[in-house]
């Protein structure tokens, strides 16, 4: 395992994983703790851009009853390093969860343990990061005032709450609030504050933002920070990845690289992907409808000058104002912006006709398909504000908003694949999925499927070792298409037919 050339792609090093006990020591009193390397059946890390924090776990075949001479009871330490073997083993190719270089993992308990026979039991050992049970043991319970990135570094980093020794990558947020949080985990006070973020971006738009940790520690940002940078212009790609499993033409000609040369077999081998499958299509009109993706009508109400007031989202007015996964094309050369494409046509879906309007109405015309009521106030805390530390009257139509790009992540397309293990990836990067559509396969130069083909998010990974191979399941979610579907200039009458009279109510016949 400590051979340093890299053979193969899913090739990795792995010299030692280390458990140390609650005294700080292994079972021979060494400091360095217990090597527990060749009792390792499958090892599985957990990251994502929904979760707090790193967890893990370990299979182990105990031989030596490690378990209760150790022993082992939930308080204990673990300590490992990952790489590809890589000529340069630098910290963005390596998992480092070491005490010197990096952060050891923390055991919190101990499941499925049972005896195979005579001389073997097996059991899984299950562990996160420190700050994961460190959010257990202590609660917020503070007043914070400011910008909201600077509250969660407060929490992040201060010593009676998250104290966190790991570096924390923010995005500033524009708003300023006071907020009262009522004597919750840090974890929960970083969601509060989460939901009411808004970034300082180039634009100025969106709301909500994402906390999650990755090897390289955690992040504080927006959806629309992962998808394209302060300029506006679309983040770089850390891997492209394409489902061919033989790289050759129709004919059975090696397929080769822009320079003419033969495609590198490890790094092909980094790119083909194992197996795939949607697990989500955003296409599922009829949920997202009802969860007010589309649109969707807010009611606020004013507790301090007893007022209401309604506002209404609209999922096509409002795709541009933020930044999506896939771009091409831009407003302008003036304009660093680049347009998407939004996963549902605006075509008229029914008869009815837009109020002072001719068309008929699309998905997005529908403002009542969900409608929420909202309690807001000005002066809670003495600020002339409302729920997002901003004007009052735009909590309606902020919080549609933001219940929208939500939804657009939890009910967007979400890709599942199986790739060769590559330590450089994180949750929050983005990758390129190439796929032939079906009637393509005997040709690998056909084009790609024009909406599933294109730049995804990675919204968690599972990092497996399992005996000589690394490999990752890599969840991956997009909220637009690289090509439009196109625009249609019918109108649903002229699409399903003159709308008939209506039918006259029969009565029931009960001869």
């Amino acid at each position: 395992m400590a051979n340093k050339n890299l053979e193969f792609a899913g090739d990795y090093d792995l010299q030692y994983v280390h458990i140390s006990n609650h005294k700080g020591q292994g079972r021979t009193h060494s400091l360095r703790g217990e090597n527990i390397t060749h009792m390792i059946v499958e090892l599985n890390i957990y990251e994502g851009i929904y979760k707090s924090s790193i967890t893990g776990s370990m299979v182990i075949a105990d031989t030596s009853n490690l378990i209760g001479n150790l022993p082992i009871q939930g308080t204990e330490r673990i300590f490992f390093k990952l790489n590809n073997k890589l000529t340069n083993n630098s910290y963005a190719n390596t998992l480092d969860f070491t005490e010197k270089g990096g952060h050891p993992l923390h055991v919190y308990k101990v499941t499925d343990r049972k005896q195979l026979n005579d001389t073997t039991q097996t059991y899984t050992i299950h562990f996160a990061s420190r700050e994961f049970v460190r959010n257990q043991r202590v609660k917020v319970s503070e007043c914070f005032s400011g910008r909201i990135d600077e509250a969660v570094y407060s929490i992040f980093q201060r010593p009676e709450y998250l104290d966190s020794k790991k570096k924390l990558y923010f995005q500033k947020s524009r708003n300023q609030d006071k907020v009262v949080v009522p004597n919750v985990t840090p974890f929960d006070a970083i969601q509060m504050l989460s939901k009411r973020a808004m970034p300082d971006s180039f634009r100025d738009s969106g709301v909500g933002y994402l906390f999650f940790e990755t090897p390289r520690g955690f992040h504080f940002r927006s959806w629309e920070s992962l998808c394209i940078g302060k300029n506006g212009k679309p983040r770089e790609i850390k891997q492209k990845f394409r489902y061919v499993q033989v790289p050759v033409d129709r004919f059975g000609h090696e397929v080769l690289d822009e320079k003419g040369e033969p495609l590198d077999k490890v790094v092909e081998g980094y790119r083909n992907v194992e197996s795939y499958e949607f697990k989500n299509n955003f296409h599922d009109v009829a949920a997202n409808t009802a969860l007010g993706t589309y649109a969707h009508t807010v009611i606020t109400h004013n507790i301090f000058d007893k007022s209401y007031k309604k506002d209404k989202y609209h999922y096509h007015n409002s795709f541009q104002s933020t930044g999506h996964v896939d771009n091409n094309g831009g407003y302008g050369k003036e304009s660093s912006y680049t347009s998407s494409n939004p996963m549902i046509v605006e075509t008229p879906v029914d008869y009815d006709v837009v109020e002072g309007d001719t068309r008929q109405k699309g998905v997005s015309d529908f403002a009542e398909s969900r409608i929420s009521v909202m309690p807001t106030t000005q002066f809670l805390h003495n600020e002339d504000t409302g729920s997002y530390g901003v004007d009052v009257a735009q909590d309606g139509v902020l919080e549609g908003e933001r219940i929208s790009l939500k939804n657009q992540l939890h009910s967007g397309t979400r890709l599942q694949m199986t790739v060769k293990g590559q330590a450089w990836l994180q949750a929050g990067d983005l990758i390129q999925f190439d796929v032939q559509t079906v009637e393509n396969r005997d040709n690998a130069r056909s084009p790609l499927d024009p909406q599933l083909s294109g730049r995804y998010v990675i919204s968690s990974i599972r990092h497996r070792i399992a005996g000589d191979q690394y490999r990752q399941v890599l969840e991956c979610i997009k909220d637009s298409s690289p090509k439009p579907y196109g625009i249609g200039r019918k109108s649903y009458a002229e699409i399903a037919g003159e709308e008939k009279s209506p039918s006259t109510p029969s009565d029931i016949d009960y001869t």
